[in-house]
């Protein structure tokens, strides 16, 4: 069995970026291991631009930014495996990888990282009826297709889903000569970013229609046309409010979902509402030695916050390295509490003789709020009272706590983070 101190499971911008801070943070032996051919993960048929001004300070492509830490990876030597499939990961960190070079392995880890991305929702979890005729691709497909390939997947595009891919798609086939006729949203509210909105629809004249789904497909060989509908509060197609729209293309945006049958089949504890894994302060999972990080963790909107979470991941695995497991935690962990238009946290617990000195807390709430207030409790006791103009679902929010506050509060046991219209 092959020993390493750390083994990072992808190779796109979480599972590098861990990597880089690993090895700055004193770790030597760290092993990338990526199903793809290439490093850089998603990034690579992202030739948009609008990455990296956090993190560079710079407007950049999705290859640029992905080669700014594959760059940092070659230069520190750390070693990565290509077209590589993780099979299985084990409560000891025993990971089993196949590949066409070296066959099935298995590698004794001294920690974990979880770095596996997330995936597209796939028609089968969409319900729609009609037949099965070819013309159909999910968002990141076209993307692909378009961007990498070189192939046209239509002239004439419907889009079904306002999430931030099918969003980009929309600007994407236009400027490439396609008619995108309109994007059909289930949900009162966009699930994408407010400038992607605006560049890639308004700023093209595609029409985004809230609370419309698909009803019908044409065509049986290929697609030829389809039919929407307005929907009512239960998301049930109104009659007579049917649209037909003759087309070639049908795109499906309708969510993302992280990547985690990996974690499932070790026995990692998930939280439902973000079908990633149940994380402590430090990101560790409910396993010892296991860590999460981006969007295998929970949906991001922007690349800069997946680099700068898989940063405190890579540097809270070369701590339980360092101290070979054996780290002290409180008697007592805080518990993080979403309601109140709150749909979740990430961390879900805070151990506050481990956190750091300021603790980021991301979260995203489960409908458009306007002019409210984000309030964080301790116990029963409103701490912080902050205004909002806007808050929507599709961009991910943020709290900072600090660690002096927290020490500061006798028996504290919960922190419930809400939204309060005053």
């Amino acid at each position: 069995m092959i020993p390493y101190d750390i083994v990072i499971i992808g190779g796109g911008p979480a599972g590098l970026a861990a990597a880089v801070s690993a090895r700055k943070n004193g770790i030597d032996k760290i092993l990338i291991l990526e199903r793809d051919r290439e490093l850089g993960g998603i990034l690579n048929q992202c030739i948009h631009n609008g990455f990296g001004l956090h993190t560079f300070k710079e407007e950049l492509t999705g290859p640029e930014y992905a080669q700014r830490f594959i760059d940092q990876v070659l230069e520190m030597g750390i070693e990565y495996k290509l077209n590589t499939m993780v099979m299985d990961i084990s409560p000891e960190r025993v990971v089993t990888a196949m590949s066409r070079e070296d066959g099935m392995y298995q590698i004794q880890a001294g920690a974990v990282i979880l770095a596996m991305g997330c995936r597209e929702r796939p028609r089968g979890a969409l319900n729609i009826p009609g037949y099965r005729p070819a013309g159909i691709f999910s968002a990141g497909t076209a993307q692909r297709l378009v961007n990498i390939e070189g192939y046209m997947p239509g002239r004439e595009v419907v889009i079904l889903g306002s999430g931030d891919i099918g969003l980009i798609m929309a600007r994407r086939m236009t400027l490439e000569g396609a008619k995108v006729k309109v994007v059909a949203e289930l949900m009162p509210y966009s699930g994408g970013l407010k400038r992607n909105i605006v560049q890639c629809l308004d700023d093209f004249n595609i029409p985004l229609k809230l609370s419309h789904t698909v009803v019908d497909i044409e065509g049986k060989e290929h697609i030829t046309a389809v039919t929407i509908a307005q929907v009512d509060s239960h998301n049930k197609p109104i009659p007579g409010t049917e649209e037909r729209y003759t087309c070639d293309t049908l795109l499906l945006s309708c969510g993302l979902i992280p990547e985690n049958e990996l974690s499932n089949k070790a026995g990692i504890r998930m939280n439902p509402v973000t079908n990633g894994p149940v994380v402590t302060e430090s990101l560790e999972t409910n396993i010892p030695g296991i860590f999460a990080c981006g969007n295998v963790l929970h949906v991001h909107d922007l690349v800069d916050y997946v680099s700068e979470e898989a940063g405190r991941a890579g540097a809270a695995a070369a701590r339980y390295v360092q101290a070979k497991g054996i780290i002290e935690h409180s008697d007592e962990v805080v518990k993080l509490i979403a309601t109140d238009g709150v749909r979740y946290t990430v961390p879900v617990t805070i151990d506050l003789k481990n956190m750091a000195d300021l603790q980021t807390v991301h979260f995203r709430v489960g409908n458009v709020y306007k002019n409210c207030y984000v309030s964080v409790y301790y116990n029963d006791k409103r701490m912080t009272h902050t205004r909002k103009k806007i808050m929507a679902p599709g961009e991910m929010e943020k709290i900072i706590l600090q660690k002096k506050n927290l020490l500061k509060e006798e028996d504290l046991k919960t922190i419930t983070i809400k939204i309060e219209a005053e």
